[in-house]
């Protein structure tokens, strides 16, 4: 992703200020940079909101795999910088989101049962994947359930039967599969399915200047895709 996003950054009209890795120094950076797109690793979230927080330099976020603490760190650095979070910078996979919210309100939980397959590259270490359970908490937000409560991720064994309701995940990995998401919605009668393909990387690039570009000025607070693209 940094090798895409120092391509995309100049074709979007915009300057590099620089890049850091794992063991850079975040400050230096934030200094001379006036937004920071950030895809690194979980493990340096709650660091780098504070930094980001603490210089006042807007934060673009693709980091995925965040826990309960993380997102607090988050949206707590949105208290005082423009931040942009999102699962997935691809403007379809976004779509895909908005259409699975309405389908979530319009096919009733107890005659459409939910599932969600995912699939990626071998390296990805974390399941089910950001977008997935973004497409998740979107079908949960169009049946006002909150995701949490009804989210059954990687049955194995005796299951017993389905739960009535519930949000199904499956998440498959291997070769080098950018990403690969699929919603359905199964009845006695009929399936409906929404997928997307991401086939290059760069899609997710693109889409993280571009949010930088529409974060650039705007006051603090928390930001995604959906306000990017009008949704």
């Amino acid at each position: 992703m940094g090798r895409l996003l120092a391509d995309s950054v100049p074709a979007a009209g915009a300057v590099l200020a620089g890049g850091v890795g794992r063991a850079g120094d975040l400050a230096d950076l934030a200094a001379g940079a006036d937004v920071i797109i950030d895809f690194t690793t979980q493990a340096t979230v709650r660091r780098h909101a504070a930094i980001l927080a603490g210089s006042g330099t807007p934060w673009v976020l693709g980091t995925t795999g965040l826990t309960a603490a993380d997102e607090v760190a988050v949206r707590a650095a949105a208290a005082q910088i423009p931040v942009f979070q999102a699962a997935n910078f691809a403007p379809g996979v976004n779509l895909v989101f908005a259409l699975a919210e309405r389908l979530g309100a319009a096919l009733a939980a107890s005659t459409h049962d939910a599932e969600i397959l995912e699939m990626h590259h071998r390296q990805k270490i974390d399941a089910p994947s950001g977008t997935a359970i973004s497409l998740g908490d979107a079908i949960a937000r169009g049946r006002g359930v909150d995701l949490a409560a009804v989210m059954q991720s990687g049955r194995d064994g005796h299951t017993g039967p389905r739960e009535a309701g519930a949000i199904g995940f499956a998440a498959l990995r291997g070769g080098q599969i950018v990403g690969s998401h699929s919603a359905m919605f199964t009845s006695a009668t009929e399936q409906i399915t929404l997928t997307h393909h991401a086939l290059d990387r760069r899609i997710f690039a693109d889409g993280a200047v571009q949010a930088a570009l529409f974060l650039a000025t705007r006051p603090a607070g928390l930001y995604g895709m959906r306000d990017l693209l009008g949704l």
